[in-house]
């Protein structure tokens, strides 16, 4: 009878990732980045930024894609527009879309005016759109500092303070938070434990809960082990990997189209689960496939790491904390999976019960995004 339930329970589970899954597209949203300039009577930021979810009024801090938006259709609609068009929208809509740029100084709020939009061509309408805005408010007369920041909804906001050279200031910022006092023509010391800690955190978000892909193959990974030696071996592995190309891709030396490592990192997640169901195999022979797939997933971290553009200076401390960051991420997902399972490891049903299944729903996920990646 227990068995019975056991096995339900986590088919019921698995078909709900088959269903969340069907409906992933490419289209993660990403943090807002700008470069910020502070004069004696002027403000200026130059943001890298997805216009479309702003136009639509996409609650960015709700969700992390934006299929899972209400607005949906509307963003879709957005983002099938000639570059004249959605320039031509956003000015039209710059007086509701600018109070969410958030400028403070002397107890003020000051509202920023477009300097200039530059917008590329819509090549894949499965991807975000990056365009550049840069924007400006004048400031009032004094010495007063400025606090930037988004509005609630605006999403992730990483300002990075230009001209100031390596004590420049630069913040990891949620929605509705606030830099410090940017004092006018000078610069602010953020110091290095700051950013550490940033970025462990956003390495930690990039698995949970945004990457449901590396989940999946950690998961993949402790349905093979009944015993803590194997896991470990593996775990090592992929860890040792992907911390190798997340540093070379992260810093250039390396460079692979995620047109190529995606479609990659979904097959690696197809054989982890099938392999799973065939055989326990050699632990030796899959540490090293691991390992090998560890360096596709790392090469899919830097991607990531990539989008908040880090200022060369604190790059060292922020790839490091982004990496533990996805450390601590990975232990989650076993933490869970083994407080879901573990009592159930050494039966003799477990296998047969609650590994292969799990393992064939793990490879159909990753079989869907596998055709997905490459065909949609």
């Amino acid at each position: 009878m227990l068995r019975h339930i056991l096995f339900r329970s986590l088919a019921l589970s698995m078909a709900l990732i088959l269903m969340i899954s069907g409906n992933a597209r490419a289209h993660e949203i990403r943090p807002t980045i700008a470069d910020v300039a502070v004069g004696a009577d002027q403000v200026t930021m130059t943001l890298r930024i997805t216009l479309e979810t702003l136009l639509a009024g996409i609650d960015l801090d709700s969700v992390a894609d934006t299929n899972d938006a209400p607005e949906a259709a509307i963003y879709d609609s957005f983002r099938a527009m000639s570059p004249d068009q959605l320039e031509a929208a956003l000015r039209a809509d710059w007086p509701r879309i600018a109070r969410g740029f958030l400028i403070e100084t002397a107890g003020q709020t000051l509202t920023p005016a477009i300097v200039s939009v530059d917008i590329p061509a819509a090549i894949d309408l499965d991807l975000p759109r990056d365009s550049i805005l840069t924007i400006a408010a004048d400031l009032p007369p004094g010495d007063d500092g400025v606090r930037l920041g988004l509005a609630p909804g605006y999403g992730t906001f990483v300002p990075r303070q230009v001209g100031g050279g390596a004590d420049a200031y630069e913040g990891f910022l949620n929605g509705g938070e606030m830099t410090p006092d940017l004092p006018r023509a000078e610069v602010l010391t953020e110091g290095a434990g700051a950013v550490f800690l940033r970025y462990i955190g956003a390495g930690f978000e990039h698995i949970v809960p945004l990457g449901l892909d590396h989940i999946l193959f950690v998961l993949g990974l402790y349905f093979f082990a009944t015993r803590a030696g194997p896991l470990l071996w593996q775990v090592s592995a992929f860890t040792l990997a992907h911390t190798i190309t997340l540093a070379l891709a992260a810093t250039g030396t390396v460079s692979v189209p995620a047109s190529v490592v995606e479609p990659l990192i979904a097959a690696s997640i197809v054989y982890v689960g099938v392999e799973n169901t065939i055989g326990r195999g050699n632990v030796r022979g899959r540490t090293a496939l691991v390992f090998a797939f560890g360096l596709l997933h790392g090469l899919g971290f830097a991607s990531v790491l990539g989008d908040y553009g880090i200022a060369s200076d604190r790059f060292a401390g922020a790839l490091i904390g982004f990496n533990i960051g996805v450390e601590f991420g990975q232990l989650a997902v076993i933490g869970v999976a083994f407080a879901m399972t573990g009592w159930f490891i050494a039966r003799p049903w477990y296998r047969r019960a609650i590994a292969i299944p799990a393992s064939l729903a793990i490879a159909a996920v990753g079989a869907y995004w596998v055709v997905e990646r490459t065909l949609l």
